[in-house]
């Protein structure tokens, strides 16, 4: 680099603003192990959105807090609702703001990802922050006034963006920053959403229960605590993202000579993988593997009771219909175990999935969620007809693990494919598909058990119908995931091009190539205060979650 250059390079960093990507550019001695953690905490901040059905029943009797029935309004429209001070919500009308979230995430992640890798992760990791937290604090303002619209409007459209931002903001630095491990990198941070229920709910219960009175349900004080927990954490992390410089890459490494024929070398540009037959096959692989996986989460505990019923809880032979109130809580309580241990494996599986793709690669990971999955699913009537819960819950653990693993292994499979220069960015555009799932799958679950109980059946035989359509969904992913054949040539930005792109990116130190000192460094003290950090939460949330799990087996 040119003295004239690095003096333009330093006065273009110096008119960058102070969030801006050229500001977080690393220099000599920073240590790429110090961004995974970045990446984590705004993940199991916004990871609280799989937990936030933990609100909803207290806020249906927030205005009849000790009294012996809520204050309810019979034939209340949705409209009603939305506006009332004097009537008790319904669960069905709070558990939208979940639907709300859902949708967004895909929204404002594909509205917003080509922004994202202009502006870079930090402001992207600040908005999402301010999102995501500002969300609860409207929503604490929503129960406080008793009014469902500003939930919606906070927890859900607001609290929603937030999810899209943040969850896509690490993928593209981390992809980057870890060309020799891109599954596992992804996956260390994917794997903070997964677990962020698991520390969430538990704490939401701790605090909900701490402002609990007489006359408060204590939810709008535990969300207003939560929403500023939240921005603070996020903010950290966003605070810690630094980018690699164009052409960056670890000591000692360099791209295989022999690498396989689906990692591509060349970059696709954002308005032009979309159009590319790969991008909707991979699509479409995404939205079967979440639409099977989250049709038996949205399932699962009801799924465990009518099949095992009173078998949960040492009488064997008595069907769920039979056992009386007392014992039905008794199985609800061994049900919470279950949805606990499928939670614990959906966040294992993310990392597991996602690291072992980077010895397999990605398209025989994927071919290995679909083979065994339809397998699994067809297994699971079987072993719940001749009334093996082991062997059901055990099935069903390893189908929630590739179902966290999907999630975690597609960012480097599109990375793979696309090449790293957007992979953010398309990443974003592809989450649609999530959002897709997120009302097909338990849309299609829910049904098809509502015509089995409507045609008087019960027991193990209730779901056999729902495993066999979710196999089929995995088996159609399979064919799509061996329909992925690498990009043809054309695809793929010439060098002036992709010069072009990347001069506006990281501004002044374009151009620099090799190691130059940069992500070097183990587990630093800097490194290990930014670990303890964020697995600290991460241990207490799995222990909580395992004893829980305990009940299931006592």
């Amino acid at each position: 680099m040119t003295s004239r250059t690095a003096d333009a390079s330093l006065a273009d960093e110096e008119r960058a603003g102070w969030l801006s990507r050229e500001r977080i550019v690393a220099k000599a001695g920073f240590n790429r192990w110090l961004v995974p953690p970045a990446a984590l905490a705004i993940h199991l901040c916004i990871g609280m959105s799989y937990g936030l059905s933990v609100f909803w029943l207290p806020l249906s009797r927030a205005l009849s807090v000790g009294q012996p029935a809520p204050a309810a309004c019979p034939d209340m429209s949705l409209a009603t609702a939305l506006f009332t001070t004097s009537c008790d919500w319904r669960v069905s009308d709070l558990v939208i703001v979940f639907s709300i979230g859902i949708i967004m995430l895909g929204l404002s992640a594909a509205v917003f990802g080509g922004w994202l890798e202009r502006a870079g992760p930090r402001k992207a990791g600040l908005a999402a922050a301010l999102c995501w937290g500002g969300g609860f604090l409207i929503g604490a303002a929503g129960v406080y006034l008793h009014q469902l619209w500003l939930i919606w409007l906070g927890m859900g459209l607001i609290g929603g963006i937030g999810l899209g931002l943040g969850y896509i903001s690490p993928v593209s630095t981390l992809v980057k920053w870890f060309p020799d491990r891109r599954g596992m990198a992804t996956g260390m941070a994917i794997m903070g959403f997964g677990g962020g229920a698991m520390i969430g709910s538990p704490l939401a219960t701790l605090l909900i229960n701490t402002f609990k009175t007489p006359d408060s349900a204590g939810v709008w004080q535990t969300l207003a605590v939560m929403g500023v927990l939240y921005i603070l954490a996020m903010a950290c992390g966003a605070f810690g993202y630094r980018v690699p410089p164009v052409g960056w890459q670890p000591a000692g490494w360099t791209t295989p000579a022999t690498k396989s024929a689906m990692i591509t070398s060349g970059h696709v540009h954002l308005d032009r993988a979309h159009k590319t037959p790969q991008f909707w096959l991979l699509w479409a692989v995404l939205c079967l593997n979440v639409s099977a996986g989250i049709g038996v989460l949205a399932l699962a505990s009801p799924m465990l009771q009518e099949i095992f019923g009173g078998a949960l809880i040492g009488q064997p032979g008595v069907a769920f219909g039979q056992l009386d109130a007392g014992q039905k809580t008794q199985i609800a309580a061994v049900a919470a175990g279950f949805v606990g241990l499928l939670s614990l494996f959906n966040i294992l599986g993310r990392f597991f999935w996602a690291s072992m793709s980077d010895k397999i690669g990605r398209k025989v990971t994927y071919a290995t969620f679909f083979a065994l999955g339809c397998v699994l699913y067809a297994a699971a009537p079987w072993a719940a007809g001749i009334g093996s819960k082991a062997l059901f819950v055990g099935f069903f653990c390893v189908i929630l693990s590739m179902y966290g693993g999907g999630f975690a292994t597609i960012p480097a499979y599109l990375a793979d494919v696309f090449g790293t220069q957007f992979v953010g960015a398309i990443h974003g555009r592809l989450l649609t598909a999530w959002s897709t799932a997120g009302v097909v799958g338990p849309l299609v679950v829910t049904a098809i058990r509502q015509s089995q109980i409507d045609a008087g059946i019960q027991g193990a035989e209730l779901y056999t119908r729902t495993m066999y359509i979710l196999a089929a969904f995995l088996a159609a992913g399979f064919v799509a995931n061996l329909l992925v054949r690498p990009l043809a040539a054309r695809w793929f930005m010439a060098e002036s091009e992709l010069a072009a792109v990347s001069k506006g990116t990281v501004g002044g130190v374009q151009g620099r190539a090799g190691d130059g000192g940069i992500g070097r460094g183990g587990l630093t003290p800097a490194a290990f205060l930014a670990w303890i950090a964020v697995g600290v939460p991460i241990a207490w949330g799995i222990w909580t979650t395992l004893a829980k799990a305990l009940i299931l087996f006592g």
